[in-house]
């Protein structure tokens, strides 16, 4: 309850920092202004460590778009303050990633990206630490077994964003797909209360399927799963050196890229989760561009 709070706090004190920060009144509000003139050419991003917002950097360059910038924030807070935009219908841009419980709730399109930095579409990993086959076999079956559809995963964030709790948002889709479930635990030997650690980043998407990994595991297989939070790097550097047993948050080829390149002789990866996922600018669909190159001359 303490952290949603203080999500909650920071997303709102962020939302007021955006409305308030630079530009004029009169060349936001004007009609005929551009969109950069509208949105003081500041695009809202996510944690600084991100792999979504170095592409932003790049798309930037790439598109020749110097005067814009990218503000950074959080998934919380980048999601509070594209709600207020909406609520408003006021023009906004955030860096955006499909699966999203945003793409359910509210009507948006990602903007076209010709040059293809974002890249296309994007898989999700899961990695293990080395010895985890031989010390926790049920476990490594699980984690290997382990492979789902974005919609699975849009489901059980939207549940979250709905106000569940994440582990009674993780019994109550599990209970509703028990033929998956079943899937996944098929063959794997019972912990017996052994502890199995999972590393995640603190993005919508992660935050549900981790707590789908810990439901799964401690229910049907009598594992006891601690669950840190923690940034792109450690989440990666964790598995690596052992000091964490896994993780289900691996974007690539792209997102993840770098930290992939640094680990991956250090860990084992057990191959893709899901598959579809996209990163790229999300913009309302009721402002009138379809593409990054639309920021430089669009009304």
């Amino acid at each position: 309850m303490f952290k949603k709070l203080s999500l909650l706090t920071s997303a709102v004190a962020l939302a007021v920092g955006l409305t308030a920060c630079g530009g004029s009144e009169e060349d936001t509000n004007n009609e005929n202004a551009s969109v950069g003139e509208k949105l003081e050419y500041t695009i809202t991003g996510i944690d600084p460590g991100a792999g979504i917002m170095g592409q932003a950097e790049e798309a930037l360059s790439e598109y020749g778009l110097d005067n814009w910038e990218i503000q950074e924030s959080s998934g919380a807070a980048m999601t509070a303050e594209l709600d207020r935009a909406i609520t408003e219908k006021e023009p906004i841009i955030v860096t955006g990633w499909i699966p999203h419980w945003k793409f359910f709730e509210y009507d948006l399109k990602m903007l076209e990206d010709p040059k293809g930095v974002f890249g296309g579409e994007e898989n999700i990993n899961t990695l293990v630490r080395k010895g985890l086959e031989e010390d926790l076999p049920g476990a490594y079956t699980f984690f290997d077994q382990f492979e789902w559809e974005p919609e699975h995963l849009q489901d059980v964030m939207l549940k979250i964003e709905k106000g569940q709790g994440e582990q009674e948002a993780a019994k109550e889709w599990a209970s509703e797909n028990e033929d998956l479930v079943k899937s996944w635990v098929e063959g794997a030997e019972p912990g017996n209360g052994a502890e199995v650690k999972v590393t995640y980043v603190a993005w919508a998407d992660v935050i549900a399927s981790s707590n789908v990994v810990k439901y799964v595991l401690e229910n049907e297989l009598d594992y006891k799963v601690e669950l840190v939070q923690v940034e792109p790097g450690p989440m990666f550097a964790s598995v690596a050196d052992g000091s964490a047993d896994a993780m289900v948050g691996a974007w690539l080829p792209s997102t993840h890229d770098a930290y992939m390149k640094k680990y991956k002789d250090d860990l084992v990866d057990l191959g893709v989760n899901l598959t579809g996922t996209r990163n790229g600018l999300v913009v309302p669909k009721y402002m009138e561009i379809d593409s990054i190159e639309d920021l430089k001359e669009s009304k």
